[in-house]
């Protein structure tokens, strides 16, 4: 999917039933856009080292059924 354009990948994702997880405004464009999606996570780039970005996305997966996440960007 690395070649495949942003508007696939996320209609890939909603398919699938999988939440993106992006650090790619893009899809908070697509998202802001109407485009339908199973969720996405937004996570600003930076120094951040992966282990708590996988805490954060655990404590997600947890807290958050598929339905609340469907259509919903969440902002970690």
């Amino acid at each position: 999917m690395c070649a495949a354009s942003d508007e696939e990948q996320l209609a890939y994702a909603l398919a699938h039933g999988r939440v993106l997880v992006t650090n790619d405004a893009d899809f908070l464009r697509l998202n802001a856009s109407g485009a339908l999606h199973a969720g996405i996570v937004f996570y600003q780039s930076g120094p951040r080292s992966r282990r708590p970005l996988l805490s954060l996305l655990l404590v997600l997966a947890a807290e958050l059924s598929a339905e609340e996440m469907r259509n919903h960007v969440e902002f970690v």
